[in-house]
């Protein structure tokens, strides 16, 4: 997607400040927020060190969030972001959206080898680290690309941001419900 210069994504979020409803924070804001979470899950894990008990439990923990914030997020985009870009934005952006498509398929794929894998299996570690790399380079790519074509275009932030927001609190209250319903299958 690197086809225009543009500036690093922490300075394009700097100088695209979101425009927000009294209520609800605009799509990209509240989008770049999930970037942010998911970015300090990636640097908690890479802090993880070691074999024992401990850690592993962790690093497992972190995964799990890590793939629960993913898909949630990955969701949200896909149903509602990219079929708003594809509306708002010209056919020369549009190779923008079909890459965030691509980008992730490979980031679900891998999330779903974390269904077989367990902290401290071979290979644990590095679909984790294969993953995080894939997810910073698609932040990098969104927040200085797509959001910012997003905001030229007129395309309505707040209207989006307000359907994202009703969209996410739907699927964490189905991910609570299933986490309440896995804990007390337990006991």
């Amino acid at each position: 997607m690197n086809r225009h210069a543009t500036k690093p994504a922490s300075e394009q979020t700097k100088s695209a400040a979101p425009r927000e409803t009294a209520s609800t924070p605009d799509a990209l804001a509240l989008l770049i927020d999930d970037h942010r979470k998911v970015e300090k899950l990636f640097d908690a894990f890479g802090q993880s060190r070691g074999d024992e008990r401990d850690a592993l439990e962790a690093k497992a923990t972190l995964a799990q969030r890590a793939c629960e914030e993913l898909t949630m997020h990955a969701m949200i985009e896909e149903e509602l972001l990219y079929p708003a870009a594809q509306r708002a934005l010209p056919d020369d952006d549009q190779l923008d959206v079909d890459e965030s498509y691509v980008e992730h398929f490979l980031v679900k794929t891998l999330i779903a080898r974390f269904e077989t894998l367990k902290a401290g299996d071979k290979g644990f570690d590095a679909t984790f680290k294969v993953m995080s790399e894939l997810v910073r380079h698609h932040i990098e790519e969104e927040e200085s690309e797509l959001f910012p074509a997003l905001r030229r275009s007129g395309c309505d932030l707040a209207a989006l941001g307000e359907q994202i927001a009703a969209r996410k609190q739907t699927l964490q209250a189905r991910l609570d419900e299933a986490g309440s319903r896995a804990v007390g299958d337990r006991t």
